[in-house]
């Protein structure tokens, strides 16, 4: 899925020429993550310079690599885009840039792709509308406490509608592997057919049609970031790598000045945002030291053994070297607590590198004080004084390197939640690490350790994250216990 432009402010950081993903499924998404869009350039709009005059090339007897539709990867339309594209331009610009897709990924698309431009106000929706559908209160109190304990939302939000919210915001585009189609996001009344955004979802067509992408959702929010890492990774490295043939090798439509209304971010919770722009920040870095080893044939090898944690991401040597521990979270509940379970999905989470990198780095851009856990050069990545646009963030962090498998239980109890979270680390020393990082999390959020016991810290009332919090370490395992008070934690979670 592609989004539009966002702002992000240490002072403030501007991202623009990425994307974001179409939804696969996954723990607690609301329809794909949001990331920062296209700067503009290359979208069709009403200052496009023309393609060079048609050429009439002969068509091939068969359909081949770099052909579709009528059209080679090479030949010129007769299209300018100056007043939208009508149905026979649009066609002629979808399947042209199917064949460069082809040309560059070396692969065949199977069938012609449909292609629709929807306005903004279309794609969000009623105006009054909420996040999260007809998500069951089971669902909902389970993804309220998931990103409560990561320290994004406060308990007082609605997760579900701030996912939503940052989605309608930032989406130029997806593509639905249910429907085999593309949607396209404009803003302007003239209708607008961005080539990056064309291009990007397109690729995601072509690994529909190639590996079905409708099979296997993951059901967790690190198997969603790992998978995506592979998908999205993918999309965005084809996508530059087409960009950069354009103005080259080939003659691309063009723009002069930005496609949408631009700018955005008002609204946009950057933490959200920090956690879905995963993907796109390293899994074209994933893709890439795939292809340098093994080629093209490496990458489709990928959808046979999908990456089985974000961590392996991040650090691509890790990939079918490094599985993640299996944990589990047993049940050592009292005073009426009882586990959440949510139908329809794993009564667990696991969060993952990324989740946690994301929940560290926040704390750069949260407005509840002045401190941070880490500094913006250690989380944000720059080139000279700005942002990299293309891997703005670093999830590879001091904090959570060694991460080696989580897992999280959510409970209830008369309208309050608490939680269980066990993390598993590469080493004691690692897990220690671990520790300090987070203690310093909770004294960044308002967090003391409470008088006579070490291990029990309780956030103050003004904080959005008032609760009270248990860490224990057992040489490379973390155990964290939440509760709504200090008298609470051992109902929720009995000491082992």
């Amino acid at each position: 899925m592609r989004p539009r432009a966002a702002a992000l402010c240490v002072v403030l950081v501007v991202l623009a020429g990425c994307s974001v993903p179409f939804s696969i499924g996954g723990e607690g998404t609301t329809g794909g993550p949001n990331g920062s869009g296209t700067n503009g350039a290359g979208d069709v709009g009403a200052t496009a310079t023309p393609d060079a005059p048609a050429q009439s090339l002969p068509d091939p007897a068969d359909d081949v690599l770099g052909w579709e539709g009528g059209y080679w990867y090479n030949e010129s339309i007769p299209v300018t885009g100056a007043d939208g594209l009508n149905a026979s331009e649009q066609s002629a610009l979808v399947n042209r840039t199917m064949a460069r897709i082809e040309r560059v990924r070396e692969l065949e698309f199977d069938s012609t792709v449909p292609v629709e431009v929807i306005s903004r106000e279309e794609f969000q929706g009623p105006p009054n509308a909420t996040g999260g559908g007809a998500r069951s209160p089971a669902f909902r109190t389970f993804d309220n406490a998931k990103f409560e304990a990561l320290f994004l939302i406060g308990e007082e939000n609605n997760s579900l509608a701030v996912q939503q919210s940052n989605s309608n915001q930032n989406v130029l585009g997806y593509y639905s592997p249910r429907n085999d189609s593309i949607v396209v996001v404009s803003d302007s009344a003239t209708p607008k057919l961005g080539r990056s955004t064309l291009a990007h979802e397109l690729v995601h067509a072509l690994q529909d049609q190639q590996f079905n992408l409708s099979q296997g959702a993951p059901p967790t929010r690190d198997g969603y970031n790992a998978r995506n890492g592979l998908v999205e990774g993918e999309a965005n490295y084809v996508q530059r790598r087409y960009e950069q043939r354009c103005g080259g090798q080939w003659r691309c439509l063009d723009v002069g000045g930005a496609g949408g209304s631009g700018g955005g971010g008002g609204d946009l919770h950057l933490g959200v945002y920090a956690l879905e722009y995963f993907p796109y920040a390293d899994g074209p870095a994933f893709v890439d030291a795939v292809y340098d080893r093994r080629g093209w044939q490496g990458v489709n090898d990928l959808y046979d053994e999908i990456p089985a944690s974000s961590e392996q991401i991040i650090h691509p040597e890790k990939y079918g070297n490094d599985t993640p521990t299996n944990l589990t979270v047993r049940d050592r509940t009292a005073s009426g607590w009882e586990r959440v379970r949510p139908n329809g999905r794993p009564d667990y989470a696991t969060l993952g590198q990324s989740g946690l990198s994301a929940m560290f780095g926040y704390t750069i851009y949260d407005d509840y004080n002045r401190s941070s856990v880490v500094r913006p050069d250690e989380f944000i990545n720059s080139e000279g004084r700005s942002v990299n646009r293309t891997d703005p963030f670093e999830y590879g962090l001091a904090y959570t390197d060694g991460w080696d498998g989580d897992r999280m239980a959510v409970y209830e109890n008369d309208g309050k939640t608490g939680y269980v979270w066990k993390l598993a680390w590469d080493s004691p020393e690692e897990a220690r690490e671990f520790v300090r990082g987070y203690r310093q999390l909770l004294s960044h959020w308002g967090g003391e350790r409470v008088l006579g016991r070490q291990d029990v810290w309780e956030i103050e009332r003004s904080s959005s994250f008032t609760d009270a919090f248990r860490i224990s370490r057992q040489g490379d395992t973390v155990t964290i216990v939440n509760a709504p008070q200090p008298s609470a934690l051992d109902a929720v979670h009995a000491r082992g």
